[in-house]
């Protein structure tokens, strides 16, 4: 049903130093405004990152929708690239942790507004940051928010020991999170707005519709809506 993670957008309180960390640090590439879908169109300060066919967006909490607080979020970069990014990520001062995952690796650090930044080993191109592989939510009930996302298509791989966590894969991986820390003491993030292209947005809307909150019309067909937790979804056409 979602092809594709069209978006994620995080609130910060200064884009000029959200912008030397990610432009800078990360080193991703800004992205113009007719880059990026038209129902991204917002009145208020905001600037967008290339993360492969993702654009991660950093705005000002001065319109609605706000992005997410505290969000943690993963990119892919390439295998090989990766001790290089320990390296000067650690060279400039930041505060690393490493996980690994069967065969790949992943640091993590914060950027300047807390939001937790994993960069993970994965079967990308680069070079670089490739692309967005995996978000998480904060949710109240994970029952609830399992189901919600089941019905736009995707797949529970996994549930956390204690039932606080799952993580299900469809554009990208979502795990949704009961309030608790995770790894690199991460937060799952709240009122976090994404964006996804899918061929039929009236048909995703349609499959969630007794649940959600809000129901806005945007330009090209796009609809806007907030799941049960207040996380804002997009739904546009690619």
């Amino acid at each position: 049903m979602l092809s594709g993670l069209s978006w994620l957008a995080l609130e910060v309180k200064e884009v000029a130093a959200a912008s030397e960390f990610y432009g800078a640090v990360l080193d991703m590439d800004l992205l113009a405004d007719d880059a990026v879908p038209g129902s991204l169109a917002r009145n208020s300060e905001q600037v967008a990152f290339a993360a492969g066919d993702t654009a991660l967006v950093c705005r000002r909490p001065d319109a609605v929708p706000r992005g997410g607080l505290h969000t943690h979020y993963a990119m892919s970069i390439p295998a090989g690239e990766y001790d290089d990014w320990w390296a000067k990520l650690e060279a400039a001062g930041f505060d690393l942790d490493e996980h690994v995952f069967g065969d790949a690796r992943s640091l993590y650090l914060y950027d300047p507004e807390g939001n937790c930044v994993e960069l993970g080993q994965q079967p990308v191109a680069g070079p670089g940051v490739d692309d967005v592989f995996e978000v998480v939510l904060e949710v109240a009930e994970l029952d609830a928010a399992q189901g919600f996302y089941r019905d736009l298509g995707f797949e529970t791989v996994d549930e956390g020991a204690g039932r606080e966590r799952v993580r299900m894969h469809g554009p990208m991986a979502l795990e949704l999170w009961e309030p608790h820390l995770g790894l690199a003491d991460a937060r799952g993030g709240v009122h976090v707005d994404l964006g996804f292209a899918t061929s039929d947005p009236d048909a995703a809307v349609a499959a969630v519709a007794d649940r959600i909150t809000g129901r806005e019309p945007l330009a090209g067909d796009a609809v806007r809506v907030h799941d049960p937790d207040g996380h804002v979804l997009t739904f546009h056409a690619p």
